[in-house]
C-alpha cells in the first residue's frame, strides 16, 4: 500500500492514525503476601511485598518506552502502588477508580484454594466450567465487566486518535474487561488465562474494533510480522 493510499485508509477509519489507532495496556500489580499463600484476595486491600514493588518498579521502566498518554488504577494499595511507580519514571500522575478494583467474592476472599475447593466445590467447578456464579455470596463476573470495561472505554475517548492508555488492575477484573472489550461471550473468559504479577495485555483498536496484541507480557510488544497483519 503506498503512502496515498494509507492516509486514505486511515481517514476512513475512526479512532485510527498512521495506521495503528489507539491502544489499552492492561498492566496487574505487583506481588503481595497473599499471592504468595494463594489465598484469593478478592477487593480485600492487600499491600505489595517488597519483591512486588520491585517488579513494579522494573516493569515500569519498560512501560513507559511505550510512551501512554494516560493512567488509570483501582484504588486498592496493590494497584495503586505499582500505578506510582509509573508515575515516577513517566511524570504521569494516575486517576484512581474504585471500578477497577478485583472481583469483589465474598466468603472466598482470604481462603486458599484448597479451602476454597473444600468449602464450596460444587460452586467452584461450576465457575470453572463458565457457568455464571456469585463466588462466595459476590459478584459475578459480568458484573464485574460492567463496572470496569465503561471507565476504560470513556479514558480512550479523551485520548488522541493514537493515544496509548494504561490500566493497572487485577488479574480478575482485567480478564473481563478483556473479554468484554474483544465482544468474547462471558462462558470463554477464562480461555485468556491468568496475568502473572506485573505482567501486562494489549489491546489495538482497529477497523474490526479491538484485537488482543499481547496477553501475559512481560516485555515490550514486538511488530507482528507476516501476513494476518
Amino acid at each position: 500500500m503506498n503512502g496515498a493510499a494509507q492516509q486514505e485508509t486511515a481517514e476512513r477509519e475512526p479512532g485510527r492514525k498512521n495506521g495503528r489507532g489507539r491502544r489499552v495496556v492492561l498492566w496487574r500489580h505487583g506481588q503481595t503476601s497473599w499471592n504468595l499463600e494463594r489465598r484469593f484476595q478478592g477487593s480485600t486491600d492487600i499491600p505489595l511485598t517488597e519483591t512486588g514493588v520491585a517488579q513494579a518498579r522494573r516493569a515500569a521502566r519498560l512501560l513507559a518506552a511505550l510512551k501512554p498518554d494516560a493512567v488509570i488504577s483501582s484504588d486498592l494499595r496493590r494497584a495503586a502502588a505499582t500505578a506510582t511507580e509509573l508515575s515516577a519514571v513517566t511524570g504521569l500522575q494516575p486517576t484512581f477508580y474504585e471500578e477497577l478494583r478485583e472481583t469483589y467474592a465474598g466468603a472466598w476472599q482470604g481462603l486458599t484454594s484448597d479451602e476454597i475447593m473444600e468449602r464450596y466445590g460444587e460452586q467452584y467447578l461450576a465457575w470453572k466450567r463458565g457457568e455464571p456464579v456469585r463466588r462466595g455470596g459476590g459478584e459475578l463476573e459480568t458484573e464485574v465487566a460492567d463496572r470496569a470495561a465503561p471507565v476504560v472505554l470513556r479514558e480512550l475517548e479523551k485520548l488522541p486518535e493514537d493515544g496509548t492508555l494504561l490500566v493497572v488492575s487485577h488479574g480478575g477484573a482485567i480478564r473481563v474487561t478483556i473479554g468484554r472489550l474483544l465482544g468474547l461471550e462471558p462462558r470463554h473468559w477464562e480461555s485468556l488465562g491468568g496475568l502473572s504479577n506485573c505482567c501486562w495485555s494489549v489491546l489495538g483498536h482497529g477497523a474490526r474494533g479491538w484485537r488482543l496484541l499481547e496477553h501475559n507480557a512481560g516485555t515490550l510488544p514486538q511488530p507482528v510480522l507476516g501476513d494476518d497483519v
